[in-house]
This record gives C-alpha cells, sequence and structure tokens, in this order.
C-alpha cells in the first residue's frame, strides 16, 4: 500500500510506550536483570520520540499533557498507587495516584474509583506524524517505493532476494519490521505474530464547555480493563476519540462502533445527545509475551510485535535494529534484542481463536466490574 496505511496513521496517537505485562512478570519471564533493563529502556523509547519531533521539526500537534489512567476498584487503584510510586522513585517520572475524591480534576466521571497520572506521556496525529516522518527520510535520500509488495525472501551465497511485486533486489541485509500486517512473505514471523483491529470512534464537535467539563485538563486517558480503552481529546481539542480492541473481522463497521459508543456512554452520559461522526481502525501485532523486540533468524533481522504503542517503539526499536545492521559498537545492545517469541499452535496468519480469547476478556472484564460494585 501507501506509505503510512494501517495503523500507522490510524492509530490514537498517544505516546505511551506500554508494557502489557508488569514488573513482576517481567521478571518472572526473563530474569531480574533484563526486566530492569527493559524498564529503563521503555523511558530512553519515549525520550527519543520526543527527541526527533524537536530536532527535525516534525510538525504533528505533538503535546506532553500527561495520561490519566482510571482504576475500575480499590485493589486497581492501590495497585496503580504503587506502580506511581515506583516510576517516581526509580525511574525519575513524574507520577502520582489520584483519589476517587479528586478525579474530576482529570476527567468528567464518576465511573472510576480513582486513578494515577504519569507526565511523560502525551498525544501526536499520527497521520502528520507518519506524513512528517516520509518528508525526513526522503529528505535524507531514503527511496520509497509505495504499492510495491514484498512476494518472497530467499537466501543465497551473496545474500538475499527480495522479490516483490514491481521486480526484485539483491542484498546483503534484510530488515522485516511488518508487525501488524505480516503475510505470506515471511511465513515464519507470520506464525509468531496476531494481527487485532483497534478502533476508534470520533464524536461530532462538542460545545467547549462540555469539552472542559469531561477532559479538564486535555489528557490522554485509559483504564484498568483486559480488554482497556484508551481516549483523549482531538489534536485540535474539539472531539473526544475512544478506542479498543475490535476483536471482528467483519467490514461491517456496525457492532463494534456500536460496542465502542455504549462503552463511551457509561464514563460519559452527557455524550448521548451527540453523534458519532467517523470510524477507523488499524491492526496492530500482539504475541505471546507481547514484549517489542528485536532477533534474527536464518540470516534476516527482524524488528517488530510493538503490541498497540507502535507510535513509541516503532521508532525506538526501528533505530536500534539499524544500528546492530550497520555494526555500531558505540551504543549498548538493546534490552529488547534477544529471543523471538514462540509460534503458536494451529496458527498460520488467520487469527481463528480471537473471538474465543475475546469473549473470555470481555467476560473478565464484567467479573471484574461487578466487584467494584458495577
Amino acid at each position: 500500500q501507501h506509505p503510512g496505511e494501517g495503523a500507522s496513521s490510524r492509530n490514537g496517537g498517544i505516546t505511551s510506550g506500554n508494557i502489557r505485562i508488569d514488573h513482576a512478570t517481567l521478571v518472572k519471564k526473563f530474569g531480574q536483570e533484563r526486566a530492569d533493563a527493559i524498564t529503563l529502556e521503555s523511558k530512553d523509547a519515549r525520550q527519543h520520540l520526543y527527541d526527533m519531533i524537536e530536532a527535525e521539526g516534525i510538525d504533528c500537534d505533538f503535546a506532553k499533557v500527561g495520561r490519566f489512567g482510571g482504576a475500575l476498584g480499590t485493589e486497581d487503584y492501590e495497585r496503580m498507587a504503587r506502580h506511581a510510586e515506583h516510576l517516581e522513585r526509580n525511574l525519575g517520572i513524574e507520577s502520582y495516584p489520584v483519589p476517587q475524591s479528586e478525579q474530576h480534576k482529570y476527567i468528567g466521571t464518576d465511573f472510576f474509583r480513582g486513578g494515577s497520572v504519569r507526565m511523560d506521556i502525551g498525544g501526536l496525529h499520527p497521520a502528520k506524524f507518519i506524513a512528517e516522518l516520509l518528508r525526513v527520510a526522503q529528505a535524507a535520500g531514503v527511496i520509497v517505493h509505495s504499492e510495491t509488495a514484498v512476494e518472497s525472501i530467499d537466501q543465497d551465497a551473496t545474500g538475499f532476494t527480495v522479490r516483490t511485486s514491481r521486480g526484485q533486489v539483491q542484498a546483503r541485509q534484510v530488515l522485516v519490521s511488518t508487525n501488524g500486517y505480516t503475510d505470506g512473505a515471511t511465513p515464519w514471523l507470520r506464525r509468531r505474530i496476531v494481527p487485532v483491529r483497534s478502533r476508534i470512534i470520533a464524536t461530532e464537535p462538542l460545545p467547549s464547555n462540555l469539552m472542559d467539563k469531561l477532559m479538564p485538563r486535555r489528557m490522554m486517558l485509559n483504564d484498568t480493563r483486559t480488554l482497556g480503552f484508551y481516549f483523549r481529546p482531538s489534536p485540535d481539542g474539539t472531539r473526544i476519540l475512544f478506542g479498543g480492541r475490535d476483536g471482528t473481522t467483519l467490514e461491517d463497521p456496525t457492532k463494534p462502533v456500536a460496542y465502542l459508543r455504549r462503552n463511551l456512554l457509561d464514563l460519559f452520559p452527557e455524550l448521548e445527545p451527540y453523534s458519532v461522526s467517523h470510524t477507523w481502525y488499524g491492526k496492530v501485532a500482539m504475541h505471546r509475551d507481547m514484549i517489542p523486540r528485536i532477533f534474527e533468524n536464518k540470516g534476516l533481522l527482524y524488528a517488530t510485535g510493538f503490541c498497540g504503542s507502535g507510535v513509541v517503539w516503532a521508532p525506538w526499536i526501528g533505530r536500534k535494529a539499524a544500528q546492530k545492521l550497520l555494526g555500531n559498537t558505540n551504543e549498548a545492545p538493546s534490552a529488547f534484542d534477544f529471543q523471538p517469541p514462540a509460534a503458536i499452535p494451529f496458527y498460520n496468519g488467520k487469527p481463528w481463536f480471537m473471538p474465543f480469547f475475546m469473549l473470555k476478556y470481555r467476560m473478565d472484564d464484567r467479573a471484574k466490574l461487578r466487584r467494584a460494585g458495577r
């Protein structure tokens, strides 16, 4: 397709750089040393994005406004408060808990039982961001071929032959970074990466006094559900954007849009009179242990698995992979450079199991809401 088609331009534009599993699970899976290194490098990745936006003059409506995470119950709130303390004490990231009595300063809803804030996260306009990255790359001399599908990658004595829909290329090195749009050109990777739709709805323009009530600090926002929602003011501050995982494979958006709107109204009943004006989706890439990755297989280098946080991870992981290709030893190796994620049994590109997982996660979330008294 064209540069930026898919989730690269159709996302929420939140610079979260999330790691999907908590620190204790990281330690259990990968050991204390790598878990600590991943946590520290996450901070570097986010700062790298901000430095790049400033240094390259990238015009993408970026604002580091912070993020408020809403807790569904008191157990979630206590966990979030401990995590905020960890970020402040161990990483020097401004972060603090927000008790329920004070949450209206951050979000105009009674749905949550408090939450937490971290101030190193912001928002940008993703379509403007990807267009500006293309401008910077082309100005540096990079040649970009749109509508040129890679059909296969074959290794030979001198390197690789990359066959495309417009001809073939000989290369000494190849970097694969297809993420949520991985296809049959790289079947080994496709068995490890699961595409999941992330869908967003946008309200019609809202009165400024209503925006001031519902999103008084114009922060980025999310919650603690397993199938959590992310939401924010539009970059121009006139609408609310509300997104979440879309477990369907249907082209008709009616059901997933209705599902998102119901959940939006649970948070903000005041929006009942206002319509949804737009919806869009892009595919994000999930895998079995949910950590962004650099890894190798049979001479190919991969940088992928951004797990819905590619705004931060794609520039960082891509850069670290490029440094590895160049043999740059001036930088420390990335903590995200280790073994590939495991293949998924009986999976070859079509996520037949996704409806079952979506059902389970939604049942888990309903149980959590019941425990919280909802």
